[in-house]
């Protein structure tokens, strides 16, 4: 089983008590509005501020390049924009140890370790695993992993135990930094998971059943308690071929809260580059503009979406400098963000 290298104490996870598993804010997370159990298995919630952080914007191929070059990873610095604020990220790699060969290898989080994430809130939020302690201000999950290699599954994401372990260990040990300016002068630095714990007899991997306790981000601690997340259709999401189709996905659901077929939403590609870092891996602009247009034309095919116009803005000598996409939704995303907006505004009543 790989391991980190150099396990931080602080990222051991102290077992909530009973009494974390209850509790307003839980049922406010837990609550969807819904017509039913089927709908109600699509639902889960997005973050505002932790989901608008470009955390995940290195693929395993990038990684190879990187650690061919150098031999490790170096910090890896992103600078977004949050709402009209500029902000940086800075992401130190995880060092993890294989026990098997005795060779460690830097990770960054990646694709896979999202997809992770994402199942792991839609367990916490479906199946009365979840604590939240607002005294020692932490939340995360109990759960097994069988749990999660199953919703994985499900989700049409497979992956083997052994699989789910290393992301699991990228999470707990790779630290993210998030940095402010100016009016939003300051930072945050923690793990991504903030809390790594199993009590097991057996070798973990041979273990499916074994409790694990994963602690979430502050961010996501300060956002369950704040309800600045909103529900959306995580198994639609969850369906898309792209990691880009994904991100969308998401920022559709956490900014276009206006959504109505009388309605639409511009999006720029400069500001997807710049606030998703998904697309700076292509060497060519247009082959970022292809793979930018074909995550949409997906949205579009699934029903995200019923139109979308686009519109190059050209430069000198007919260079493109931006691309302006005009978005219209569909019935079904507009229902969802209307449901959504009126769970939001239960919960803040």
């Amino acid at each position: 089983m790989a391991k980190a290298d150099s396990p931080n104490k602080e990222n051991l996870v102290i077992p909530p008590k009973d009494e974390d598993f209850k509790g307003r804010q839980l049922d406010l997370f837990r609550n969807f509005l819904c017509n039913g159990e089927d709908e109600r298995d699509r639902l889960s919630n997005t973050f505002d501020l932790w989901d608008s952080v470009p955390r995940y914007a290195v693929s395993r191929q990038q990684m190879d390049k990187l650690r061919k070059a150098k031999g490790f990873l170096d910090l890896h610095q992103i600078e977004f924009n949050y709402r009209g604020a500029t902000l940086k990220t800075v992401i130190q790699a995880a060092r993890i140890l294989d026990e098997k060969t005795g060779v460690s290898k830097d990770y960054y989080p990646s694709a896979n370790e999202e997809l992770i994430e994402d199942a792991l809130r839609k367990i916490a939020a479906d199946q009365q695993s979840a604590f939240f302690d607002k005294q020692t201000f932490r939340s995360g999950v109990v759960f097994t992993l069988y749990m999660l290699r199953e919703e994985l599954k499900k989700r049409g994401h497979a992956r083997s135990y052994q699989e789910i372990v290393l992301s699991l260990h990228i999470l707990a040990s790779s630290i993210i930094e998030i940095r402010g300016e100016g009016k939003t002068s300051g930072f945050a630095k923690s793990a991504y998971f903030s809390g790594l714990s199993t009590v097991s007899r057996n070798k973990l991997a041979e273990d499916p059943n074994a409790k694990w306790i994963v602690q979430f981000h502050p961010l996501v601690t300060q956002e369950i308690d704040a309800l600045t997340y909103r529900q959306y259709n995580y198994a639609q999401m969850m369906s898309h071929s792209t990691q880009l189709a994904r991100w969308l996905h998401k920022q559709l659901s956490l900014k276009f809260t206006f959504a109505s077929l009388l309605t639409s939403f511009e999006m720029h590609y400069n500001t997807v580059r710049r606030d998703s870092a998904l697309l700076d891996g292509y060497s060519l602009q247009r082959k970022a503009i292809a793979a930018l247009d074909s995550s949409l034309d997906e949205l579009r095919t699934v029903g995200v979406l019923i139109k979308i116009v686009k519109n190059p803005i050209l430069g000198a000598r007919g260079k493109i400098e931006d691309v302006i996409y005009t978005l219209t939704p569909s019935s079904d995303f507009s229902a969802a963000m209307k449901a959504a907006n009126k769970r939001k505004q239960i919960a803040e009543g």
